[in-house]
């Protein structure tokens, strides 16, 4: 049985959800599904996923993780932990994380990063098109470029391109 619970974000609600231990999922928008009860927010992974939020959210790098079980293939599995490995305030490209899963296609990978469950916390708005501009985010590109420029800590200014002035790219 999955627990959910929503996080009010800057964004507008997150869905939270987990299997009581890790996290499952965080969703923009709010989310229920046939297996889904409302959790008691003060369950240890929602408190542990809001302060991560409340962290983020207000500017701030996380200094941890809360546990995270994402549902998925090996292949979705491998490039989720790709995301997860790029730096906070850091973008790349499609090509560059298929390069680092040891895929030959772009397109496979954006569309295992399109499948990510868990927004946010596993950073699929980091990534990128190989010309360094905003494409394919599940939630809108107005989102992911907030986040973008949240992190590169001038959110009130246009986002500096991702291979320059601000924003760094990711080693290939």
């Amino acid at each position: 049985m999955e627990l959910i619970t929503i996080y009010d974000s800057p964004l507008g609600p997150i869905t939270l959800a987990s299997d009581g231990y890790a996290v499952t999922g965080v969703r923009f928008g709010v989310m229920s599904g046939i297996d889904a009860v409302d959790a008691i927010d003060s369950i240890d992974i929602f408190c542990k996923t809001r302060c991560w939020l409340d962290l983020y959210f207000s500017g701030r790098c996380p200094d941890f993780l809360p546990p995270l079980k994402p549902c998925g293939t090996a292949f979705q599995q491998r490039v989720w932990q790709a995301l997860r490995e790029i730096p906070y305030g850091v973008t790349t490209t499609y090509g560059a994380v298929a390069r680092r899963v040891g895929c030959r296609s772009a397109q496979a990978v954006g569309q295992a990063v399109g499948r990510n469950p868990i927004a946010i916390i596993v950073p699929c708005h980091r990534v990128v098109g190989s010309d360094g501009s905003l494409t394919g985010y599940a939630y809108g590109l107005e989102k992911k470029n907030y986040l973008l420029a949240l992190e590169s800590k001038s959110s009130a200014l246009p986002l500096p391109p991702p291979h320059g002035n601000g924003v760094a790219r990711w080693p290939s």
